[in-house]
């Protein structure tokens, strides 16, 4: 039996990086339309990758890296 919402779990993360081809991605893109569910996994998804995006671009205050590095444990 098809599960569209098991299709659409398949292909997210590839829809997201544009890897999909234009049929794929049109029928991705029809069932977003269709179903709240998968939509609301999708925009999870989408803020998910640009709070990381952020995470990733901002620089560390020099305080708070001093108060981490203080807190390492040496490894032996």
């Amino acid at each position: 039996m098809f599960d569209p919402c098991a299709r659409c779990e398949e292909v997210l993360q590839p829809f997201l990086d544009r890897e999909l081809s234009d049929a794929e991605h049109e029928q991705a893109e029809a069932h977003l339309d269709q179903c709240a569910y998968c939509r609301r996994r999708y925009r999870f998804e989408e803020k998910l990758r640009m709070y990381v995006r952020q995470a990733c671009a901002e620089q560390m205050p020099p305080a708070l890296k001093a108060k981490l590095a203080a807190l390492r444990t040496p490894l032996y």
